[in-house]
């Protein structure tokens, strides 16, 4: 059976079975909804020149609402941890520029090309019950190679804000809900706190 004709489930069987392997790395038994897709799609803001970076992609649900919604192809990267998800998504999207490696080295992993250029990092990355510093060092990662007044956008499955934002010293605000979502989630979008000189 050919890559391109495998049954649909076999997607949620690969995502279930790697969150299985590493609970604390997957944060969902079951790919994104579309309904979620759709809402972090809507919160992109990018210029012309900018590009959005996807961090834990996954198996690509919301890499395709992004596509969907106009994002073109050479504007959009995705870094994904897990080589077996990375497979998949270059399978599903050889157009796009994926990248196997960890978050928390942006700087390091990302071309040079890109850095101070992205303007919105979406991150599918659990962060409820993770470590501190692992919070600090994604938040770090991700705007030291944005654009300035570059976002996060984070999704998450609690109704609280997965970073704690002042300890981060970012803000936060709630989006909005996919309540449809397998469970139902929910959209921050994040931003340094502007520092007066």
């Amino acid at each position: 059976m050919s890559k391109a004709s495998r049954p649909a489930d076999t997607e949620t069987g690969l995502f279930f079975r790697r969150w299985l392997a590493n609970p604390r790395k997957v944060g969902a038994i079951i790919p994104s909804s579309y309904a979620l897709a759709q809402l972090v799609a809507s919160h992109i803001r990018r210029g012309a020149d900018e590009y959005v970076l996807e961090l834990g992609a996954g198996t690509g649900a919301i890499t395709r609402a992004l596509i969907d919604a106009g994002l073109p192809a050479d504007r959009l990267i995705l870094v994904e941890l897990d080589p077996k998800m990375s497979a998949v998504l270059a399978d599903r999207f050889p157009e796009l520029r994926i990248i196997t490696g960890d978050a928390t080295k942006l700087p390091q992993i990302l071309p040079k090309e890109v850095q101070g250029h992205i303007a919105t990092v979406v991150s599918g990355i659990p962060m409820i019950g993770m470590p501190r510093e692992f919070h600090q060092a994604i938040v770090d990662a991700c705007f030291a190679v944005t654009s300035p007044g570059g976002q996060i956008l984070q999704y998450t499955y609690s109704p609280l804000s997965p970073l704690p934002r002042k300890e981060l010293g970012i803000t936060g605000k709630l989006m909005g809900w996919a309540a449809n979502n397998l469970p139902p989630a929910a959209v921050w979008r994040y931003s340094r706190v502007e520092v007066s000189a």
